[in-house]
């Protein structure tokens, strides 16, 4: 485990999957971060990567091959080298092996970077193709967060609040996988007030969003988790139905296959692409208050 801190926040990571653990507001121990309690969910903030979310029939194909691959890739399974850190900024490795080349047949690198900024956390993901043909992966986030984040209240005491007011076209799901089909998911004021029923189709799954940020936030206090997304294709709002206490905000470059999909990874909805030696970045990050 590694962590960093300023005079705000103090964060933990995992070299496991390079996976936050912790985000607390120094001032008064406020734990903002889902605790992976098994009961609900035993993860905190896995990085997803080759692939978001669950392919069909949890496999693929490349170059007249089939591999396997479970939901959300295996970088989160993974133990992760420091590649350099400091009091404030840490960034962690994983590189392709002998393991990785059976389900997944690119050589690449994976660079994790952490970095706080007042009481901001900047993530950047940053993916290179080491190999001498052209790659294909997906890569995306999945930071859990308490919810309610006070002693005494409940779910229903908050709503996630988007930047611009938004008709949210997002997916329905078959056996894991995405449904052809959109439905409108109503949200009033741009906000979307929580309960377990928000959840009923597993995640919303939101394409083409205009909002830069989604905050969670309560009727009752002033703390709130603001993750700013711009740029991101997808984003994923996620909370197991049975009324687990925390919520999900997931910004994606991808998303599960659908159900009519070929299976070729070449064709996949949200897929991306690097040719050899290039390599591609994205950032997200998490405001506390």
């Amino acid at each position: 485990m590694v962590s960093v801190e300023n005079n705000i926040l103090k964060v933990e990571i995992a070299e496991k999957g390079a996976e936050l653990l912790s985000i607390k507001l120094k001032k008064d121990g406020t734990e903002y971060l889902w605790t992976a309690d098994s009961t609900y969910w035993n993860r905190h903030a896995p990085v997803l990567f080759p692939i978001v979310g669950r392919l069909k029939d949890n496999h693929y194909t490349y170059d007249g091959k089939t591999y396997e691959l479970n939901q959300h890739g295996f970088a989160r399974d993974n133990v992760f080298g420091v590649a350099e850190g400091g009091s404030n900024a840490v960034e962690l490795e994983f590189g392709y092996n002998e393991e990785t080349l059976k389900r997944y047949p690119f050589k690449f690198k994976l660079k994790i970077r952490y970095e706080l900024d007042g009481n901001k956390i900047n993530v950047r993901y940053t993916v290179i193709n080491e190999d001498d043909k052209e790659m294909f992966f997906s890569i995306g986030g999945h930071p859990g967060f308490n919810c309610p984040l006070m002693v005494g209240e409940k779910m229903e005491d908050y709503y996630l609040e988007f930047e611009q007011k938004e008709v949210l076209h997002t997916y329905d799901f078959k056996d894991g996988v995405l449904c052809q089909e959109l439905y409108d998911f109503k949200n009033p004021e741009s906000k979307i007030e929580l309960s377990k029923d928000v959840f009923k189709h597993d995640a919303l799954i939101i394409e083409n969003i205009k909002s830069k940020t989604i905050a969670l936030k309560s009727h009752k206090n002033s703390k709130s988790v603001t993750v700013e997304l711009a740029g991101f294709p997808f984003v994923g709002l996620w909370s197991k139905l049975e009324g687990a206490p925390f919520v999900c905000i997931e910004p994606w470059y991808g998303v599960s296959d659908n159900e009519n999909c070929s299976g070729n990874i070449e064709n996949k909805k949200g897929i991306n692409k690097l040719a050899p030696a290039e390599s591609f970045s994205c950032s997200y990050s998490i405001v506390i208050k």
